[in-house]
Order: C-alpha cells, then sequence, then structure tokens
C-alpha cells in the first residue's frame, strides 16, 4: 500500500476536480505496468483514508476507471486492474533517457522535414509598417459587416442556416460574385463556374493537388512569389523561372520551353506582377493565350489586387479573352478588406470547379457560411463597391505622397518606379546597402518591413524589397520615410 501512496500526489489547489487527477494517475501506473493486470486496488474507504479524501471522491475516480476499462468490480470480492490488459512490464529507463524522452515536444515516429515548407510566419506587431502591400482595414465599413453577419446568425431556419452547406461556398455568394466579376472585369460566369476559397493560396494548392502530377513542369516568373512556389515543388512538379521585364513575363523564352518540354502550367500575375508590380504587355497576354492554346498547357492567374490601378482602366483579366476554357482565375477579398478574412475565389470552366470542389470537401468540409452569405449581402447592397471607389482614391494619394517621399528624401540610397496600380513599391537598395541589416535596425525603431530575402534566386541577390504603403496614413508614412533616412544616414 505504502508504495501506491507515494506514486499518488493529489493537489487541491489545482484547478483540475480532485477525482480526475486520482483517476488518471492511476490510468499511468496500469499504463506503465506498475498495476499489472489483476492487481487488486484498496477499498475505496481504506483510499480515502490513507489519501486524506472524501470516500465520494474516490468512489468517482474508480467509477470513471470502470466506465473506460480500466478497472473491474467482483461483487464481495474488491476492484482490480482490469484483467483484459496486455500485460506491461514496467521499464526502468536510465535518468539521462528519461530525460530525453519529451512526446509533447517530439515524435515517437520518423517523418521528414521538407525544407520548402520552412517559410517563415510573420506577425507584424510594429507601430509602423511598410508591408507587402496589404489593405487599411481601418477603412472598410466594419459595422456593416458585423451588421451583415449578425443577420445571418439569427434570421431564418436555424438547422439550415447553422448546418452544413455545399463545399463550393455559398450560393448566394457565388451568384453576386459572378456579377460582379462580369461588371468589373468582362467575365462571362455563371455560380457554377466559381469555388469559394480560404484565400488565393487555397485555390492554388487545390489546383496544384489536382491538377499536377509528379514531375509536370510549371513556368514562373523571375523573381515570382515564394508561396506559389511552395505549391509547385509540394506537388512534386519541376519548376522552371524565366525573366520577368519591365512588361512582364517574357514570352519568348516560354515559347522556346514549349517547344523543348511539355508544360503543364504556368503561373501569373498578369494585371501587377508579384513583386515588381509591372503589367504584362497587350501583346504578351494574346501570345500566352495563343500559347495555352496550341501547347494546351494551364495559365494560372492569380489576380490578387486587380481593383487598385490608378492611370488608367484596369487590363481585363487573361480569363475574360480565353474561349479555349485554358485559365484558371483566382482572387481574394483579402487585398479588399484584411488578410484577417479568409474568402476567396477560383474561377473555371464547371468540370474543373466540380472537380476542385471534391478535392476542397477532403481538406475543409465548407468555409465559413456565415461570412460568405454575409459578404454577398454587401456585395448585393453595393457596400464593398463603394468601398473600392474610395479606398483607390486614397490609395492613389498614398501611393504618390510615399513616392514623392522616396524620391526627396532617399534617392541617393535607392531607386524605384511608380507602380500603375497595386498597393506598393518595388524599391531597388543601392549595392553598398546591407538591406538585411537595415531591417533589423528598423524593427529596433519600431517600422517593419521584409529584408527582401524572399525574393531571392540562388544564383541572384536581388536586394530589393516591397513597401507597401496602402495600410499606412499619409502621417505614418512621412514618419517611416524619417526612421528610414536616419538609419540610411548614419550608415553612411
Amino acid at each position: 500500500m505504502q508504495p501506491l501512496l507515494s506514486l499518488l500526489t493529489i493537489n487541491k489547489a489545482d484547478a483540475k476536480s480532485v477525482y480526475l487527477q486520482l483517476a488518471e494517475q492511476l490510468t499511468t501506473l496500469i499504463r506503465t505496468g506498475t498495476l499489472p493486470a489483476g492487481h487488486r486496488l484498496p477499498s475505496t474507504r481504506k483510499l480515502s483514508e490513507l489519501l486524506k479524501l472524501h470516500r465520494k471522491t474516490v468512489i468517482r475516480a474508480y467509477d470513471e476507471l470502470l466506465a473506460q476499462g480500466w478497472l473491474e468490480s467482483t461483487s464481495g470480492s474488491g476492484t482490480y486492474v482490469s484483467k483484459s490488459l496486455p500485460d506491461v512490464k514496467p521499464q526502468h529507463l536510465a535518468q539521462h533517457t528519461m530525460q530525453a524522452i519529451n512526446p509533447v515536444k517530439t515524435a515517437g515516429f520518423t517523418f521528414e522535414e521538407e525544407t520548402h515548407l520552412a517559410r517563415e510566419v510573420i506577425k507584424v506587431s510594429a507601430t509602423y509598417h511598410l508591408d507587402d502591400g496589404f489593405p487599411d482595414a481601418r477603412l472598410f465599413p466594419l459595422k456593416d459587416l458585423s451588421r451583415a453577419y449578425r443577420t445571418q446568425l439569427l434570421i431564418g431556419n436555424p438547422y439550415t442556416r447553422l448546418g452544413y452547406d455545399d463545399p463550393q461556398g455559398s450560393a448566394w455568394l457565388r451568384e453576386e460574385l459572378a456579377t460582379y466579376l462580369k461588371d468589373t472585369r468582362g467575365l462571362k460566369v455563371t455560380a457554377q463556374n466559381i469555388l469559394i476559397t480560404r484565400g488565393s493560396v487555397m485555390g492554388l494548392y487545390l489546383a496544384c493537388t489536382a491538377l499536377l502530377k509528379k514531375g509536370d513542369i510549371v513556368i514562373t516568373g523571375a523573381p515570382g512569389w515564394a508561396g506559389a512556389d511552395t505549391n509547385f515543388i509540394q506537388a512534386g512538379a519541376e519548376l522552371i523561372r524565366i525573366p520577368v521585364d519591365d512588361y512582364g513575363l517574357q514570352i519568348e523564352h516560354l515559347e522556346q520551353l514549349c517547344q523543348l518540354k511539355p508544360v503543364r502550367m504556368v503561373y501569373v500575375t498578369s494585371h501587377h506582377h508579384y513583386p515588381t508590380t509591372v503589367s504584362l504587355r497587350a501583346d504578351r497576354r494574346i501570345q500566352l493565350l495563343a500559347l495555352a492554346d496550341r501547347y494546351k498547357f494551364i495559365v494560372f492567374e492569380d489576380d490578387y489586387d486587380y481593383d487598385f490601378h490608378y492611370e488608367n482602366k484596369p487590363l481585363l483579366p487573361l480569363a475574360g479573352a480565353d474561349l479555349s476554357g485554358l485559365v484558371l482565375y483566382c482572387g481574394s477579398f483579402t487585398k479588399t478588406i484584411s488578410p484577417a478574412f479568409r474568402i476567396g475565389y477560383l474561377v473555371g470552366s464547371e468540370d474543373v470547379i466540380k472537380h476542385l470542389a471534391r478535392l476542397r470537401r477532403t481538406i475543409d468540409r465548407q468555409g465559413d457560411i456565415m461570412l460568405e452569405n454575409a459578404m454577398a449581402e454587401l456585395l448585393q447592397n453595393g457596400i464593398i463597391q463603394r468601398h473600392l471607389r474610395k479606398s483607390l482614391r486614397l490609395y492613389r494619394q498614398r501611393r504618390d505622397l510615399f513616392c514623392h517621399l522616396l524620391k526627396s528624401e532617399l534617392s541617393d540610397f535607392l531607386e524605384f518606379k511608380i507602380p500603375e496600380g497595386g498597393m506598393a513599391v518595388w524599391v531597388k537598395f543601392s549595392s553598398t546597402i546591407n538591406l538585411t541589416e537595415l531591417a533589423q535596425k528598423a524593427l529596433k525603431r519600431d517600422l517593419y518591413f521584409s529584408n527582401g530575402v524572399a525574393h531571392n534566386s540562388s544564383d541572384k541577390k536581388l536586394n530589393a524589397t516591397r513597401f507597401g504603403f496602402a495600410s499606412s496614413t499619409p502621417q505614418e508614412l512621412e514618419d517611416c520615410i524619417a526612421i528610414l533616412k536616419q538609419l540610411l544616414k548614419d550608415k553612411s
């Protein structure tokens, strides 16, 4: 009895119930073989006296283990460790070995860690930020969204409203999106051509998983987006990068590759190339679609910030001129509201969308139907459209101010071109500037920006980064430039 008592430690100050503490500790002793199958336990009266617990507490612990099958009780005989349990021999491990094993931190089985998945998760807490090109969430009519979301929660048949829905996404949102995409992008689609996702990344992941096989060739621009590259590599594709110049993807390089190898997919950010912000010129758009039709490869068009183009009307997406069903068009409300609201959409031929919806169901039964319907209401009422018109005006003003400040205050240290659209400026620093070191020093001054390493390739260091301007007010942008100017002057 005494050895058993030394193994049971009850902490009455613990938030966990005393009977659960006792039950879990007895279970551990059974699992490790300290209490073998068939071992008779002390009576509830005896154990309660020895542990100085109320007898009902011990009875409740015993009842819990009886219900779970760890114990069995024989009338008039007592309570025993279940005889049906396998024999477990207690293991006497060396002290250093016991300390090395921590199943909370380290799995007992082996697995291969893929280096391409080891991307840093960035969560910015600095007061000032020249981010990757995010919207200013302070501008969005959150009260309207809150009101619409509350309506979805409270109005209508609760069984239908709060039950399972279509993995393809809210039918209402898809109907509203079909109208919205037709009016703003010239896409002649219906709700059946749209799959609602939790952002552009999910759309890309589904397309890569469902449509690529190991060894398939995927073409993307250099520089490009590491998030897209990760999905291609994860799918087992062979990734080939071709140059991007001031007019976008160099299509002549793509044509040469098509003549040599069977290209399966081309990933393109046609409206504002990521990260450089340049637009794919009209003649290259025509050539790209012609090559896709000739060689039957998929064009994945990631149109992440179509709604923000300042110099003239936005160039219509490739998907609008696709007559062969070869373009998958992807967009997101992330750049409209904020990254916290995970609603994106994938547009394509009905059969492909249905196929991708089936795959989506295996990893995510459905999205946030409440949020999707709330967004549908805001689209139907024109609230999002009005917000975009207001944001477009303000973001253009912020772009103009920021580019003026970059030129007037920092032109000795960097160069850039004023972007026609989007929410960031592609900035190339002088070779004398250590961009990684500069970013670290800026963070100590409460200013965050990317050090640009993610845009480098194995054979080329760009010493460039994206400075997002849309999420900051004019005063905040002036403060950012002041911090940068002081750091760069101290360096020089």
